[in-house]
């Protein structure tokens, strides 16, 4: 099985909504300016940044309407040993690419779909050997 690996919170006031998370629930937040997006660490990670809890994920947050991101409400991400396939896979399954397979720094690849019922994931390719 897939899992799901990482999440996202798409934000109108950025900076309200890191002080919300940061705030009510102790979450690490991180700015990465480069990348018009921030960081959000709900459990400790390793030194390669993967969470120390089996079964933890950490996150991102981005303004609404950002970084030419479909994303409008929370989502999630889901880990595929091929990117390429999954897509094809979505696609089979009746699911809409909304976003094409995009490089995410040297870290991977994501592509951003809309499931059969109208919900907007993600899937996520590490660069890194499992």
């Amino acid at each position: 099985m897939d899992k799901v690996v990482h999440f996202e919170l798409p934000a109108d006031n950025v900076e309200r909504a890191k002080k919300f998370y940061k705030e009510a629930f102790n979450w690490q937040i991180e700015d990465v300016p480069e990348m018009s997006y921030i960081i959000v660490r709900t459990t400790e990670v390793d030194n390669e940044r993967m969470p120390k809890t089996p079964g933890a994920i950490n996150g991102g947050m981005f303004k609404r309407g950002d970084m030419n991101n479909p994303v409008t409400s929370p989502t999630f991400s889901i880990d595929v040993a091929n990117i390429d396939d999954a897509i094809k896979m979505i696609k089979n399954a009746g699911g809409l690419i909304l976003k094409d397979k995009t490089a995410v720094g040297d870290m991977g690849f994501m592509a951003y779909f809309k499931d059969t019922e109208g919900n907007i994931l993600s899937v996520w390719q590490g660069t890194k050997k499992k």
